[in-house]
């Protein structure tokens, strides 16, 4: 059977009908992927509850026959007990609280009207859904007793983890590791969409960890909306490891005459020096 549903924003627990022979809401925890509230899709889960008997239809009866006022509770579902001072009101044992009975009960249900069975519902995700929303599909709940009303059930959504990219509501973030070189001289890099496209960022010279770049449109589908969020993407830039003697070599010689490239380390080692010609002046 497919679903879509209605959808639910406030991330609130199942509730109970009211109503005795109504059957209980469900609730049902799925966790999907990036890519899944991206796209979208359709999925197939498997939810344990009851359903309507098969062999009497629901009804709870062998031979079709109506309930009856239950003869002990006379239809109140409770009865009452005299203790002393005191009046004490309990479930009913015969009815169980139902306030009615059935004559010729069915053998496979019990006169319940239903039975326990796990169901295959297939649930369509729409584009842009964020972890703790929920998919209501109306009457897959529990089944009622009887031929009662069935419950509700309440699918609660749980995005999982992605390698690459975290979520802030309709934008996406990620770190991009960049080139010593690239980072310094400037460039370009490749950067990866979750809609499968790749784009490229231009890396102006002199970038340092932690720039910012906006990609407008390249975020998430923002529910139930034609527009999409951003792809926010931060610089790391990556230092050189395994180098060869050549390499070093050459480093060693940009450290010597390049002092004057590095305005944010020697301007911490300059307020250090002035930090520790203060201290002294005042021991003094």
């Amino acid at each position: 059977v497919g679903f879509c549903g209605d959808f639910d924003w406030p991330a609130e627990g199942a509730t109970m009908n009211n109503c005795p022979y109504c059957g209980s809401d469900l609730r049902y925890n799925l966790t999907i992927s990036l890519e899944d509230a991206f796209h979208g899709r359709k999925m197939s889960i498997r939810v344990p509850g009851s359903v309507a008997c098969d062999s009497c239809h629901g009804n709870g009866s062998a031979d079709g026959s109506k309930p009856v006022n239950c003869p002990t509770c006379q239809g109140a579902g409770k009865v009452r007990a005299q203790q002393g001072f005191f009046t004490i009101e309990r479930t009913c044992p015969t009815c169980q609280g139902q306030g009615q009975t059935v004559k010729n009960p069915c053998r496979s249900c019990r006169g319940q009207g239903r039975v326990n069975k796990e169901r295959s519902l297939s649930v369509t995700i729409p584009k842009g859904v964020e972890s703790g929303q929920r998919i209501r599909l109306a009457g897959e709940g529990e089944a009622g007793m009887r031929g009662g009303a069935a419950g509700d059930l309440y699918i609660f959504l749980d995005i999982e983890p992605h390698t690459l990219f975290s979520r802030d509501g309709q934008d996406l973030y990620c770190e991009v590791p960049v080139p010593m070189t690239t980072a310094a001289l400037g460039g370009s890099v490749e950067i990866p969409s979750l809609d499968g496209t790749k784009g490229k960022i231009t890396i102006p010279a002199g970038t340092q960890t932690g720039k910012k770049f906006r990609l407008r449109g390249k975020g998430m589908p923002i529910l139930r909306q034609t527009r999409m969020g951003d792809l926010y993407v931060a610089v790391r830039v990556e230092t050189p490891v395994n180098l060869t003697t050549k390499q070093r070599e050459l480093l060693q010689e940009f450290a010597h005459v390049g002092s004057n490239n590095s305005p944010e380390h020697q301007g911490f080692f300059d307020r250090v020096r002035e930090f520790f010609t203060d201290t002294d002046g005042k021991d003094q």
